[in-house]
């Protein structure tokens, strides 16, 4: 009797694993068509331009006599869509560019590892080759407040001013005495098997902004919901939160210069640990000498700018008003 109830029960999981096999593989067939037909619909809004044999999308809107070069945080799968609301209050007096990283947007994927010198200079050589000239105003979200660290102290010449959206800048962890995250390899794998464009119509408020209704176009949340399938967390995503660490130990003895112009946005709400650190007071060390240097609060999210971007498009023209009139 064992043997009989042994067999079925055999059976059924045979015929389990089967058919859940066969569903994963035409989901995958799936996912490659709809991804090769998103694509078509959905051609890059800006230019691309080859870096290192790949190409990289480079977007600008805007004219003025400065540059503000917008920095993405990690993870953020369609940075350009991602910044609209900033990059048309911006654009309003100034020249904007985004540069997608490689494993961002609609850039390529790239096998170099992602360590700040590449980044920087992949960054360096989409500008020069989409003509974009400096001085350049950076403006880095999140873990590209690292990224702007690197650039100003080795290439001062091309940065005029930084502004900083709850940037993390390299000496945070030393700051508040935590260690440097790491994301599992295998999350680079969800991409291109299809498992993002699942969990993208399964869970959709988690990779689309948290912003009032009108802010984000019904176009841009569709063109983010296909690129989040395309791109989210794959191994070029992955690879750069895990070399968070080192790359915050090849620029922890850094600082802006004390004659450049800083400004830095956070979020109000901040949380203080035991020791009455917070990200305001990190930031207030971090703050250079210049007259028109300041740490501003907004109420938000840690992405500011998908609810401030008025606010600080305000604070942007008063800060960069305070510098240029010198």
């Amino acid at each position: 009797m064992k043997t009989k109830r042994t067999s079925r029960f055999r059976v059924i999981t045979r015929n389990i694993l089967l058919f859940l096999a066969a569903a994963l593989l035409l989901w995958f067939f799936f996912h490659k068509g709809i991804t090769a037909y998103e694509q078509h619909k959905y051609p890059p809004i800006g230019q691309l331009v080859e870096v290192d044999g790949k190409k990289m999308h480079v977007y600008t809107k805007g004219k003025g006599e400065n540059t503000i070069l917008l920095m993405s945080g990690l993870g953020t799968a369609a940075p350009v869509l991602d910044f609209e609301p900033l990059i048309n209050e911006l654009s309003k007096n100034n020249r904007v560019a985004v540069v997608e990283y490689f494993g961002y947007g609609w850039s390529n994927r790239t096998d170099k590892e992602r360590t700040v010198e590449h980044i920087v200079e992949e960054i360096r050589t989409a500008l020069k080759k989409s003509n974009i000239k400096g001085p350049y105003i950076l403006m880095p979200h999140s873990i590209s407040g690292i990224y702007s660290m690197y650039y100003v102290n080795n290439y001062p010449t091309e940065v005029k001013a930084v502004i900083g959206i709850d940037p993390t800048l390299p000496k945070a962890l030393e700051y508040f005495k935590e260690a440097p995250p790491i994301m599992p390899n295998y999350l680079s794998y969800l991409a291109p098997t299809g498992i993002t464009r699942l969990a993208v119509n399964m869970m959709a408020d988690h990779f689309f902004p948290i912003a009032e209704d009108g802010t984000y176009s019904k176009e841009n949340l569709n063109m983010t919901r296909a690129i989040s399938a395309w791109k989210g967390y794959n191994r070029n995503v992955v690879d750069e939160a895990n070399e968070i660490g080192n790359n915050m130990d090849k620029t922890v003895h850094m600082t802006f210069p004390s004659e450049m112009p800083v400004l830095f946005f956070t979020t109000k709400e901040d949380k203080v640990n035991e020791e009455g650190k917070s990200n305001v007071t990190f930031y207030e060390t971090q703050v250079t000498n210049h007259s028109a240097s300041k740490v501003v609060t907004l109420e938000g999210h840690h992405y500011l700018h998908w609810t401030q971007s008025k606010k600080m498009g305000h604070h942007v023209n008063e800060f960069m008003a305070a510098f240029e009139d010198e």
